[in-house]
């Protein structure tokens, strides 16, 4: 006997399938009716979650910042909430290499297409808002480096995490990028 599923888990599915084709085929390949076969569910369904194509791409932002933004501890010192985070992303990078691609993919599109460029402008500033808020704690307790600007090392931080994800940046780089984002930070 089938179970029917409650329409929060319909929904993530169908951004899950979502993620999933933008992962493997790009923006040029995502086409909803793939999206609702790979979901198991008809047109109509997918339409009933997501009136449009860019509900559903907003769905799918709003997942992958998810997953950045679950690399954030929620407690603990700045300094260390910082690094910990700089060394999660890491992981999520090399441990799941699709939200990479996917957030690649996202931010290029952004250039393009005003809908998707607003979606991320606003992720991308509520990122900001949490990066310089921790920055402005750590410069204040002394953890960090005492001349840092919050405000300019929370957009260098973004920008160096956000172009990791474009495809000429791959594994090698990306290590050694955050590995030498977290010594410059760091005020030892």
């Amino acid at each position: 006997m089938r179970t029917r599923k409650v329409p929060e888990e319909r929904r993530q599915d169908l951004v899950l399938a979502a993620f999933q084709l933008l992962a493997e085929k790009g923006f040029e390949g995502l086409r909803t009716r793939d999206v609702a076969i790979r979901a198991s569910v008809n047109i109509a369904t997918l339409h009933y979650y997501f009136p449009t194509k860019e509900a559903l791409i907003g769905g799918v932002v709003e997942y992958v910042m998810g997953r950045f933004q679950s690399t954030l501890a929620p407690h603990g010192s700045a300094d260390a909430q910082l690094m910990d985070h700089l060394r999660a992303v890491r992981r999520l990078l090399r441990d799941e290499p699709e939200v990479g691609t996917v957030m690649g993919e996202l931010a290029l599109r952004s250039a393009r297409d005003p809908a998707i460029g607003a979606l991320m402008r606003g992720t991308q500033d509520a990122w900001h808002k949490t990066m310089r808020a921790l920055l402005r704690r750590g410069v204040k307790a002394g953890r960090l480096r005492p001349e840092l600007d919050s405000d300019q090392a929370a957009a260098l931080v973004i920008a160096t995490l956000t172009s990791l994800t474009l495809p000429l940046n791959a594994a090698p780089r990306t290590d050694l990028a955050l590995r030498q984002l977290e010594r410059w930070l760091s005020s030892n």
